[in-house]
């Protein structure tokens, strides 16, 4: 079930994706933001010269803008200089009263009382969760009282510990690696959570909690004392099961240097879109990487070992970086009709005639969330108006939304108007719609929110420059507050995006035990469809290229993780979507409803026209699996009964035309409030 900390909702908040209209090469190399604390090197890299013109006028934007009455983030527990990390897998060591266990696959970490504690989780299998919770098997007694993070990047963290004011030394975690690595700030001793057994000079095994790790240090070693000079090393790392002691020398042998951070940058090609992960150590040489299930391991040496992890069985791999490849999904947001028979053209227009009477201005919700869905609904009205030929239709469905948009994009933020606006939280760095929604103000789902303005705008603006210059002052801020593409004095990189995991986070301060979460994986990729069309209107190439590789990302771990998971060794789970994704567990579950529809409802909502590219994850037989489990008595008249009946038209045009008799009648008070009848209906028709 969901994490009982976290209150439940009537529906998760979207917000929309953004993008900063910075000028750049398709191919970006990520770096940490700020400065780092005492005794730490800064990881950072300064904007290049080409982009300060565009960080001057972001931050000239957001003065316009104004500032939120007040920030929602409290005391951080971060080095000054560094941009609050929301929405990462590590936000929990930052925010909150006291710092939570995080993730860095395949295992967990956690600050102690004197230091930190890592360990490998079990994961187990109930019929709605897979669990691999924080386990403390092993760790240092640094004789800390307090941590801060002191740098990171987009797959990395360092931890600073300090005893008062004097730094003891940094400690850093990684997505993808199985290493622990401290390294003294101050000469002097530390304590191990075990004894060590030595195994060769500088290495050696330690036990705790029925699992051995190994240890590979340059200090001197005597049971449980560990003595360090002054940048002095000890790594640690869980032995996977069943490896043999010369697997174990491999392993240490690559453990040996202690990780520093990790790199990134990302490529394309017309057919993918690429990912690289690269690990850098102190000696700059190979190390230990895990790849994801199913994420691939092109380039690395594999040693045919695994650890087990919440996603399947994860390949023990050694390598200096992690690529991966995801197949490009074209970002779409018109429905191709031109198949529909007159019949059917006929009375989709008498439907859309319909639903466009029923617009006026009472039809647009004032928080970001809501007023997101209600414009994304009628902006997909409004192109099947323009499709059908319905010229007088289209016109009013436009100066409509065109009103709306105005008010959501006004320069001056909300100086003229309470709601249905945006205010700057300079203190947390990003933007937030006003009036806050599901906790948007905490940084919750702002790519969910933004995605759907995004999307709408993108369709209202398409072939109006007039447009694209009023809006885009404030757009292109909703862009780059969720996936600005580099680091700026007013936004951090690819706020929720994770680009070892494949997906967002949702959670702005993720205060769980079970770590960061992501629900609706479906609307995320709406929000990056969203961010790559409105890089395409807007006439930023640098904006749609983004765009398409998240969303081809994106989708391609809603496909792999979420709607066709491998649940292989998973006897236990008896469902067969994934719906709440956490660091620490996946469940068959949702924030908002115990209907036996919402896990798959949540992750097709909306049902943009690019989700046909993906959402068939499994063919026909998963789709039908899926359905089996949703509506197990074939009534659509649920919650999202709309977009299952979408989801079901997808499997075959016999399928399709069963699907069409039923969404004619399905009642109104089940189409949701980002869809309408006519596009449920226009769906269905363009694949009967």
């Amino acid at each position: 079930m969901p994490d009982p900390n976290r209150p439940p909702r009537v529906v998760r908040a979207s917000r929309p994706l953004a993008v900063a209209l910075a000028a750049g090469v398709v191919l970006v190399l990520a770096a940490c933001t700020g400065t780092g604390g005492a005794g730490q090197a800064t990881r950072s890299a300064s904007p290049a010269p080409s982009r300060s013109a565009d960080a001057t006028g972001q931050q000239r934007a957001l003065r316009a803008l104004g500032t939120v009455t007040a920030s929602t983030a409290g005391t951080m527990r971060l080095a000054d200089g560094l941009t609050p990390p929301t929405n990462r897998w590590f936000s929990g060591l930052v925010f909150g009263a006291a710092p939570m266990p995080v993730f860095p696959t395949p295992i967990s970490w956690q600050v102690t009382d004197d230091g930190f504690a890592a360990g490998l989780p079990t994961v187990t299998a109930t019929a709605k969760t897979i669990a691999g919770g924080a386990v403390q098997q092993v760790g240092l007694d640094l004789g800390a009282d307090r941590t801060l993070v002191s740098a990171y990047d987009q797959a990395s963290v360092t931890v600073e510990h300090r005893a008062g004011s004097r730094v003891l030394g940094h400690t850093v975690i990684a997505q993808g690696s199985p290493l622990v690595s401290y390294t003294a700030a101050v000469a002097g001793t530390v304590r191990t959570t075990s004894p060590v057994t030595a195994t060769g000079d500088g290495t050696g095994t330690l036990q705790g909690g029925g699992r051995t790790w190994g240890i590979v240090t340059d200090g001197s070693v005597e049971g449980s004392s560990v003595r360090l000079g002054a940048d002095g090393t000890v790594v640690l790392f869980p032995v996977p099961d069943g490896a043999t002691a010369a697997q174990v020398g491999t392993l240490s042998r690559a453990a040996a240097s202690p990780l520093r951070d990790v790199t990134f940058s990302r490529s394309a090609t017309n057919a993918s879109q690429r990912t690289t992960l690269g690990y850098r150590t102190a000696a700059r040489g190979d190390t230990v990487i895990v790849p994801q299930p199913r994420q691939g391991t092109t380039g690395l040496d594999c040693t045919g070992l695994h650890y087990a992890t919440i996603t399947g069985a994860a390949p023990v791999c050694v390598g200096a970086a992690l690529r991966i490849a995801a197949p490009t999904l074209p970002a779409a947001d018109a429905l191709d009709l031109r198949g529909l028979s007159a019949a059917d053209r006929t009375a989709l227009s008498a439907q859309v005639q319909t639903d466009a009477a029923a617009v006026t201005e009472a039809s647009f919700a004032a928080d970001s969330y809501g007023g997101g869905k209600d414009l994304y609904r009628v902006a997909n009205l409004y192109r099947l108006a323009t499709q059908l030929d319905l010229t007088s239709v289209a016109s009013g469905l436009r100066d409509r939304l065109v009103g709306v948009i105005d008010l959501w994009t006004a320069r001056n933020g909300c100086a003229d108007h309470a709601e249905r606006c945006f205010a700057d939280d300079p203190t947390v760095h990003g933007i937030v719609g006003q009036a806050p929604s599901y906790g948007s103000d905490e940084f919750n789902d702002h790519h969910f929110h933004y995605g759907y303005l995004l999307s709408a705008a993108a369709v209202v603006a398409d072939g109006s420059p007039s447009l694209v210059a009023r809006w885009s002052p404030v757009l292109d801020l909703v862009a780059a507050d969720i996936a600005s593409p580099e680091a700026t004095p007013s936004f951090p990189q690819l706020r929720v995006y994770d680009p070892y995991a494949q997906h967002s986070w949702a959670s702005g301060y993720s205060p769980f035990a079970d770590g960061n979460n992501q629900e609706s994986s479906s609307e995320a990729v709406s929000a990056w469809n969203g961010l790559a069309r409105w890089g395409a209107v807007s006439g930023s190439a640098d904006t749609e290229a983004l765009g398409t590789w998240l969303l081809a990302n994106e989708a391609a771990s809603a496909g792999r993780d979420v709607l066709d998971p491998d649940l292989t060794g998973m006897s236990g789970f008896t469902s067969v979507v994934v719906s709440l994704n956490w660091g620490g567990k996946r469940d068959h579950a949702t924030w908002f409803s115990a209907d036996p529809a919402a896990p798959a409802g949540i992750e097709l909502i909306p049902m943009p026209a690019v989700a046909a590219g993906y959402v068939t994850a499994g063919g026909a037989r998963q789709v039908a699996r899926v359905l089996d489990e949703a509506v197990p008595d074939g009534d659509y008249a649920v919650q999202f009964g709309d977009y299952l009946l979408m989801y079901r038209a997808l499997v075959s045009e016999g399928e399709a035309r069963a699907a069409l008799a039923e969404a004619r009648d399905l009642p109104a008070a089940d189409i949701d409030t980002a869809n309408t009848r006519s596009y449920l209906l226009a769906w269905i028709m363009s694949r009967a």
